[in-house]
């Protein structure tokens, strides 16, 4: 019989140098919050991460470490193979410190100052920041909202797409903050527009294994006739809570420019040799916690399930969007009276609690709230019944 994995359990966070819980007043201006922001989660990791990092631990020498080799490539394998049914070439595969970082060289090397970059908005913020910083021109085709549920607008994708200044789209899937996870078929079409327009196809899919109940991922890779138009980004680190040991890494079928990424990363940027304790938690990750992953994502449903009711019970005027992946909730608060900038006073000046302004991911999510709810029922319990006092607050006024 598997453990029972005891995500109620509460772990403290204070006074790690924790973003989330520590450094909230960089973002909200008080120090005082509860916080549901930024997205990493409040679980401890699996124990199997835990003793294969306290034996290596132990080993008093940490030098220069090599990604480049089976046990790094051959677990990666294996979780593509075992959750997405689909079998990964090896040679594609590249060590990265971040998703960010790899989007970040794909961008350098796949277009010029001045090109059109391509995003789905409402977005995670930082591909606005990165997209500036490269002095690339930065179009957003906004995802269409309706019943409920974000689909994407093909039509004016297409548009965007054809731009003779386009070089990239940047996807994300599932979508951050929208909770979507792209279908076979609409996947297959953006595949189909990219080829159309020789428009290089970058995949963020850090969050591909945190999905609701009957939900299926699909790597961007797994149905691409021409791969070589392709890289997918990804991380186990939002899996399974790891972003600290810092490590993620990509996949790029074309040779060239796998090549001129490795010269990038090691040549000129200096950062080939990974975290041994990143990569370490990669592979013992994918070779042994699929069951405390299962479990998470149950856990998660019965959270998704929980603020659901709770909002239909207390605060009507919101609505939870449909949630099909991640540990983020999108809340559309376009039915209350009130402008975001005075839900977010009442949030942090009368509930005490951090949850993210819409605003931050696009001018498409003004009327929204992000809420994190990768945490402990009692944490979500508190949060939800400080969103509800400061809304109470705000129609008494």
């Amino acid at each position: 019989m598997k453990e029972k994995i005891d995500f109620d359990k509460i772990v403290e966070r204070t006074g790690t140098f924790c973003t989330q819980w520590d450094y909230i007043a960089d973002r909200f201006g008080q120090a005082d919050l509860l916080p549901f922001t930024v997205s990493d989660t409040d679980f401890a990791v699996p124990k199997e991460i835990l003793e294969t990092l306290q034996e290596r631990i132990s080993h008093p020498v940490f030098g220069y470490t090599r990604w480049n080799h089976s046990s790094f490539k051959e677990s990666i394998q294996k979780w593509y193979r075992t959750r997405f049914d689909y079998l990964l070439n090896p040679e594609w595969i590249v060590y990265s410190p971040s998703v960010i970082y790899s989007i970040s060289k794909l961008i350098e090397l796949k277009s010029e100052i001045g090109d059109h970059i391509v995003i789905q908005t409402p977005a995670y913020d930082a591909f606005f920041k990165m997209i500036e910083a490269h002095n690339r021109t930065l179009v957003e085709t906004n995802l269409l909202y309706q019943n409920n549920q974000y689909t994407i607008d093909f039509n004016d994708l297409e548009i965007k797409l054809k731009h003779p200044d386009c070089k990239i789209f940047l996807l994300c899937s599932p979508h951050n903050p929208t909770g979507r996870v792209w279908t076979k078929e609409e996947l297959a079409h953006i595949i189909f527009l990219c080829e159309k327009y020789n428009v290089f196809l970058v995949s963020d899919e850090i969050h591909m294994d945190i999905l609701r109940n009957g939900q299926q991922h699909t790597p961007i890779l797994k149905d691409a006739k021409d791969p070589n138009n392709l890289a997918l980004c990804t991380s186990a680190s939002k899996t399974f809570n790891t972003p600290g040991l810092v490590a993620s890494y990509l996949m790029i079928p074309d040779f060239e420019l796998r090549e001129k990424f490795l010269m990038l990363l090691k040549n000129r940027d200096g950062l080939s040799s990974t975290s041994i304790f990143g990569m370490l938690s990669t592979i013992t990750a994918y070779n042994q916690c699929g069951a405390w992953l299962d479990q998470l994502n149950d856990y998660v449903d019965q959270n998704v399930q929980l603020t659901e009711t709770f909002i239909q019970a207390f605060l009507p005027e919101l609505t939870v969007v449909s949630s099909q992946a991640t540990y983020l909730l999108w809340i559309d608060c376009s039915q209350l009276p009130f402008s975001m900038e005075e839900i977010q006073k009442a949030l942090v000046y009368h509930g005490k609690v951090a949850i993210m302004s819409g605003a931050t991911y696009g001018q498409s999510g003004t009327s929204f709230l992000r809420l994190n709810i990768g945490c402990s029922k009692d944490k979500l319990l508190e949060g939800l019944n400080r969103l509800r006092k400061s809304i109470l607050f705000l129609k008494t006024k």
